[in-house]
């Protein structure tokens, strides 16, 4: 594998890892994206061409360990991509299948375009070349195009070429899965159009009734003739291919849902969008065109192999997240529209995703929080189910807000179905509140802040109020009974229930939740105040509660660390060098205990960052004003304690985890922060969880990546109606710019270089921007670049 900022390129064929390079060479644009599988591939241990529109789920019922366990899954819709070929009368080529002379993938990440070129010995001395470019358009979310070119040397070739729309596709493209029922499709039915070129398929999802609709104009240098197979639909041509001159088959599809706003069929959406859709050389042009606007509103330089990857990163966020989001009921799929594991599901990465949108879409910032609010009467329901006010969101949410958590999950490991008690992690609506803030913070959409965003933080607070019971031995609130970030920590040592006490994460974040709610509600113009008071029958004492509880919610100390959770100091010491030698890669260490009949529980043992995620999410003068407010001091040292305590106890089993440890060292450890960066980095590039990355990106950890250079080494902050900076510039990482979107202003330019900080404010901008750095303040009008040396 070889990376250019502009190219990601792979230069031979290796069946062991096609599974990593499907994801990384995934085409997307928002709506909807198919992995980087060979057209003339089908779905095997191999290969596996899945497409996902996002929020296009469908639920199902299956019998596992003695058990019926009910799952909701994003779709695998029907495959558009395939497209084989073969000497006339010979066997089908694949590289699997046929001798392969050379063999080259390139994601040319500019302008969102998959090239793939293969070279197959025919016999003889005849060699046939095989060029295909891909794309899933970013102008147009409904089109993707596949173009092949056939080139022969030595020799002639008669060329049979069969192109296809295959529903006959189920989702079991995660192993771990595959117990559980994956046929989510059903009604599938083809046929052709009017126009003699185009073929159509039609299905629809089991339970949740989304009905798809797909339409293909195939076009060749030779008749195009189609056939109707069982749950496909296929197209035929026999092509001459001469020496010296290229035979060219175009492949045009569309493809729509009856989640779609402004249709009526999905079927005839796609069928009138096809017919209408220009070839494919001006659908590339246009496609370029869309490509070229967002890397403008994403200007990211960094030099070397860094900057590579975080372009490739910047690439996926983009696919998955894109303008076209802004107009869809989506969240945040945490392993993006690449693959299926987590089963599509939206977690609490929007934490990670969000902050780097705000600065350059928020538009799709607004969207995705539009996602939570639409689902907050189900957040109510679920806290009214478990005996408490307010909104407890789900700590997996797919189409209606439910929580999606599976019952069970496998290891395996020990081949065992194991209890799942995730959905404790109750800290996924503080995330959500901390997204709310952030997002009106850096877009001054006071508007959202006053409605929708009101309204959540209102319901979560209310939540962590209800959840803080008062315990006279300590004279504190305390929150009992959940899981924190770490996630390895279900339960205590021996207990007969899930959950765990007073989790530091969880009590300073809501804590956090309820002091910033007070001051929203405090600022809120009086008629919407009013307004939201009566329709949730808030009054004073209940928001005198919330003052106390954010003064007073218990936080666990031991040996002179802030604890992970009330008992944390009392769990075992886990023998790390035995574990290291014994196993190597110990990312995973739960499912190793776990297969020796013994328990991470026991011991004092982190997957990744827990404690040590508040110093990801609050600068230190705001977490120590934070401890300040409960009571606490957090000092320097006692932070650097904990830092210290924590990092020698996780074991980094999740991409997430070299990410805010990279974050929170860059202040103090550069030479170690680093390290992590460059973890973080290569999580899903060199796929260092061990092959879950050929089941789907990590999306949160490659947004994380873009906003550690943004707000991470920058110490960029936008509150206040201000730009705060604080750069701590690595010295790996010296030199670099980025631009952002901040209240109106497009294309706010910042460049480090070796000490120097220039800022450059585009002329067309409302107001003047107020920049604040610790030793000084300046005042920047549109139109103004300014220089400033940084102190070393």
């Amino acid at each position: 594998m070889t990376a250019t900022p502009s190219t990601w390129d792979y230069d031979h064929y290796d069946p062991a890892e096609e599974r990593l390079r499907e994801s990384l060479c995934t085409l997307g644009n928002g709506y909807f994206a198919t992995r980087g599988a060979l057209p003339e591939c089908a779905a095997d241990d191999v290969h596996y061409p899945g497409t996902y529109v996002a929020g296009c789920y469908n639920r199902l019922t299956s019998g596992v360990a003695g058990r019926e366990v009910e799952n909701e899954d994003m779709v695998n819709l029907p495959n558009w991509l395939p497209l084989r070929f073969r000497p006339a009368g010979g066997d089908w080529l694949t590289p699997d299948t046929a001798e392969v002379l050379d063999h080259r993938q390139t994601v040319h990440l500019d302008t969102g375009v998959l090239e793939r070129r293969t070279g197959f010995a025919l016999g003889g001395e005849r060699v046939l070349y095989v060029r295909q470019v891909r794309l899933v358009h970013m102008a147009d979310p409904h089109l993707a195009a596949l173009r092949t070119e056939f080139t022969a040397e030595g020799g002639p070739a008669d060329l049979e070429v069969e192109a296809a729309l295959d529903g006959g596709v189920t989702n079991s493209g995660v192993p771990r899965y595959r117990e559980l029922d994956g046929h989510h499709l059903t009604h599938v039915h083809t046929g052709g159009a009017d126009a003699a070129d185009t073929v159509w398929l039609r299905c629809r999802t089991r339970t949740s009734d989304t009905r798809i609709g797909m339409a293909a104009r195939t076009t060749a240098d030779a008749p195009v003739t189609a056939a109707r197979e069982h749950l496909c639909v296929t197209q035929r041509t026999v092509l001459r291919v001469e020496p010296g001159r290229t035979a060219v088959v175009d492949k045009v599809v569309a493809l729509h849902t009856s989640r779609d706003p402004a249709i009526s069929d999905p079927l005839q959406a796609a069928v009138d969008r096809v017919a209408e859709a220009p070839g494919f050389d001006d659908l590339l042009v246009t496609h370029r065109t869309a490509w070229g606007q967002l890397w403008r509103r994403a200007e990211l330089e960094v030099p070397g192999e860094a900057g590579s990857i975080l372009r490739l990163h910047l690439f996926h966020v983009l696919q998955t997240l894109s303008p076209h989001t802004a107009d869809l009921d989506v969240g945040v799929p945490a392993r993006g529209l690449h693959g299926e594991a987590y089963r599509g599901h939206v977690f609490w990465d929007e934490l990670f995703v969000l902050p780097y949108l705000n600065l350059h879409f928020p538009e799709v910032s607004r969207a995705l929080l539009h996602y939570r609010h639409r689902r907050l009467e189900r957040a109510r329901s679920a806290a009214r189910a478990i005996g408490r006010r307010g909104a407890l969101y789900p700590w997996q949410s797919g189409s209606d807000g439910r929580e999606e958590t599976q019952q069970l999950h496998l290891n395996p490991r020990s081949g065992r179905w194991l209890p799942d008690h995730s959905h404790l992690q109750h800290h996924v609506g503080s995330a959500i509140a901390y997204n709310v803030w952030q997002y009106c913070e850096a877009s001054g959409d006071a508007e959202f802040l006053h409605t929708k965003g009101a309204e959540m933080l209102l319901q979560i607070a209310r939540f962590w109020a209800d959840s803080a019971t008062w315990d006279e031995q300590v004279g504190r609130y305390r929150i009992r009974g959940v899981v924190g970030p770490d996630e390895y920590h279900e339960a205590y040592p021996g207990a007969d229930r899930p959950g765990l006490d007073d989790n530091a994460y969880t009590n300073v974040t809501a804590a956090w939740v309820l002091s910033r709610t007070l001051e929203v509600l405090d600022g809120l113009p009086e008629p919407r105040r009013r307004e939201l008071v009566e329709r949730t029958a808030l009054d004073d004492a209940e928001l005198e509660q919330w003052d106390s509880v954010s003064r007073t919610l218990h936080v666990p100390f031991h040996e002179g660390v802030v604890s992970q959770f009330e008992g944390y100091g009392d769990l075992a010491e886990l023998d790390w060098a035995g574990y290291r030698e014994r196993y190597g890669d110990i990312r995973r260490l739960d499912r190793l205990l776990e297969a020796e009949n013994d328990s991470v529980n026991n011991y004092q043992a982190s997957k990744q960052a827990d404690v040590l995620m508040l110093g990801y999410l609050f600068s230190p003068a705001e977490l120590r004003a934070l401890f300040g407010r409960l009571g606490y001091r957090l000092d320097e040292e006692t932070w650097q304690r904990t830092v210290d305590h924590y990092l020698a106890r996780t074991s980094h089993g999740s991409t997430l985890s070299g990410l805010v440890h990279g974050w929170i060292l860059a202040r103090a450890r550069r030479a170690e922060a680093w390290a992590y960066f460059q973890e973080a980095l290569k999580g899903d590039v060199a796929d260092l969880q061990g092959g879950t990355t050929g089941e789907g990106i990590h999306l949160g950890a490659m947004a994380g990546t873009l906003d550690l250079v943004q707000r991470g080494l920058t110490g960029l902050e936008s509150r206040a109606g201000a730009l705060w900076l604080d750069p701590v510039p690595l010295p790996e990482l010296s030199s670099y710019g980025f631009s952002v979107r901040y209240q109106g202003h497009w294309g706010v330019r910042f460049r480090l270089e070796h000490g120097r900080l220039e800022i450059a404010v585009p002329a067309a901008g409302p107001l003047p921007i107020d920049v604040r750095l610790p030793d000084r303040e300046v005042r920047l009008q549109p139109g103004d670049t300014c220089r400033l040396v940084l102190p070393d």
